[in-house]
């Protein structure tokens, strides 16, 4: 399936979570908007291949996995999915999974989007789209997850350019009733001043994590005091970016982890939600164990002794 193609709504309906009592719970909560989220939540950028849609030339994701990892999901109490219509392989589409596998949708799941970035068919980049060219990608985005509406749609930006044209074509939108919150990724403060001055924000996406551009730290704080929440992209991968975590964690983050009997990456998750109440956790897998895990470093508490340590790891770099 091209990503210009209409997915079918399955017949079957998905498991309902019960709304408590779930591994993602003990993470708690945050509003995006009107919408609660638990902080603990899926980013859908690894469903369609191997290694995450925007890598070249990997191997496409058995679509039955994909689907059942997005059910399991709901299972464990997720109900905040990240995804884009630019996350595509030749085989396989991140909103085509997630229409498949939980079309007709839970009513408390939220969808987040992005637009801003485009790929052709091929998967080559396109030039990020202009303020007019920002409501076909929406619809674009509303076709493919069979909605009448966004959740939430994230401008991203590449570069220092003013946003205002094209956040404001986004508030039309919104204002027309296609979207229901506005977002934003890969934006400094000044972007994010621009464009609350035009519509409210609820969200900042940005890349962030243990040891991973500690320069956004006063950013990440600003945030939480303006009540919009920060999800940080990349947190578990780093440098890795796409392509996942490449090992090598400090050996003062491996010593935190073994003494609660978790991996790194779970720390690094937990340490992200100990930053504060408004950051959102967003790991992608398209592995039923590595979910697992991923939910349950929600649960995981984190020391004062534990977070001055990472701490040290964090500014290191």
């Amino acid at each position: 399936m091209t990503p210009q193609e209409t997915p079918q709504t399955p017949p079957r309906t998905p498991p309902q979570p019960a709304p408590h009592l779930t591994p993602a719970a003990a993470a708690g909560t945050w509003m995006l908007g009107d919408l609660p989220v638990r902080r603990i939540g899926f980013g859908a950028m690894r469903l369609p291949q191997t290694g995450g849609a925007l890598v070249p030339h990997a191997v496409p994701r058995d679509r039955d996995q994909a689907v059942a990892v997005l059910r399991r999901a709901l299972e464990l109490g997720v109900n905040h999915i990240d995804t884009a219509a630019f996350y595509f392989s030749p085989l396989r589409s991140a909103n085509e999974l997630i229409n498949r596998a939980l079309a007709p949708y839970p009513d408390d799941l939220v969808i987040t989007t992005k637009v801003g970035p485009g790929r052709d068919p091929s998967g080559r980049w396109q030039p990020h789209a202009t303020a007019r060219q920002l409501r076909g990608q929406v619809e674009e985005n509303l076709r493919q997850l069979g909605r009448d509406h966004l959740d939430v749609v994230n401008l991203r930006i590449v570069g220092d350019d003013s946003l205002a044209e094209r956040f404001g074509a986004l508030a039309e939108l919104r204002e027309a009733g296609l979207v229901r919150h506005l977002g934003l990724s890969n934006v400094t403060p000044a972007h994010l001043a621009e464009a609350r001055a035009i519509a409210p924000v609820v969200c900042v996406q940005n890349m962030y994590g243990l040891a991973v551009r500690p320069d956004q730290d006063a950013f990440v704080d600003a945030c939480g005091r303006l009540g919009i929440a920060f999800v940080p992209f990349y947190a578990i991968a780093g440098s890795g970016r796409e392509g996942g975590a490449q090992g090598g964690d400090d050996p003062r983050t491996w010593a935190v982890a073994r003494a609660h009997g978790v991996s790194p990456a779970q720390v690094r998750i937990a340490w992200t939600l100990h930053r504060g109440p408004h950051l959102l956790a967003i790991p992608g897998t398209g592995d039923p164990a590595h979910l697992a895990d991923n939910v349950a470093a929600g649960a995981l508490r984190l020391s004062d002794d534990d977070l001055a340590i990472l701490d040290l790891v964090h500014r290191a770099r």
